[in-house]
């Protein structure tokens, strides 16, 4: 989420005592399909990530069918795939979608949750917080592009973005279903929902487990944008488009700030100038 990025440092502080990154090595990459701009897929077994350099924009597919299940291996090679993308100046946006027809994500697999040992469960649901954390606190742009169902985990990555465009289907329910299944989502859920479509919404949502139809999701404030089920993937480029014509960082390098009561110029402050300044 680009608008948390300014706490990434932090973020990345919190994470290294949990766990480090574990997992298989990104995949070889291929050319992309039409690929032209020297654009190459890669990822691992259950991510896909189909970058455009000349854009600045990735996608980043989920394939774990039959239902995307947020495994701990998918956890793990995900976040891998982000920090490459992170850590390439080239990129500026991602594009999160679903390689598996008829669905974005059913959420967090729950036999990573069922008969095993309490070492594991600790490790699953350190992965689980570290991909929420390095969501929402990335500093490329998020947008969704939800053509599938989008419950419980699938919903919570999905509130993580900047935009979500969802797909004009009554099968595309989504929500934080977890109450239903006898599970009480964390706080951290929780609190996910309530900043997006606030409180009274979100204590409603939450206590009857409810998953959204289209139509509703987009009322209540759950996805910015309702569009044919063939025009998922196109519209949430052409939003992502708006973001990539904000300036980002490297046109700001070297440029000094100076914060004002009640304004912002990059241009210092007259000597007898109101209130003070700060130097960014």
């Amino acid at each position: 989420m680009a608008l948390a990025s300014g706490m990434r440092l932090s973020a990345r502080a919190l994470l290294r005592p949990w766990s480090p990154l574990r997992g298989k090595a990104l995949g070889c990459t291929e050319p992309a399909a039409g690929g032209g701009n020297g654009a190459r897929l890669f990822g691992s077994q259950r991510v896909l990530v189909e970058p455009d350099p000349a854009a600045g924009v990735a996608v980043m597919k989920f394939k774990n069918p039959p239902v995307n299940s947020l495994s701990l291996e998918l956890l793990t090679e995900f976040v891998i795939s982000l920090e490459k993308l992170e850590n390439d100046k080239t990129f500026r946006g991602v594009i999160l979608s679903s390689d598996c027809p008829g669905v974005f994500s059913a959420g967090l697999d729950l036999t990573e949750m069922c008969g095993r040992n309490p070492a594991h469960y600790a490790e699953y649901w350190k992965a689980v917080q570290e991909l929420w954390l390095r969501l929402y606190l990335s500093n490329l742009v998020l947008i969704a592009a939800i053509s599938g169902a989008c419950p419980a985990g699938g919903c919570l990555i999905s509130l993580t973005c900047d935009y979500r465009v969802l797909a004009d289907n009554p099968k595309c329910l989504i929500g934080l279903n977890e109450t239903l299944l006898g599970i009480i989502a964390p706080f951290w859920f929780r609190d996910t929902l309530v900043n997006t479509i606030g409180h009274r919404a979100a204590e409603r949502a939450l206590q009857l487990g409810l998953l959204f139809p289209p139509a509703e999701a987009l009322q209540v404030g759950m996805v910015d944008q309702v569009v044919p089920e063939d025009q998922v993937q196109s519209t949430a480029l052409s939003v992502m488009a708006q973001w990539m014509a904000i300036p980002g960082e490297e046109h700001r390098e070297g440029q000094q700030l100076w914060v004002l009561v009640g304004e912002q110029s990059p241009l210092p402050p007259q000597p007898d100038a109101p209130g003070e300044t700060r130097k960014f």
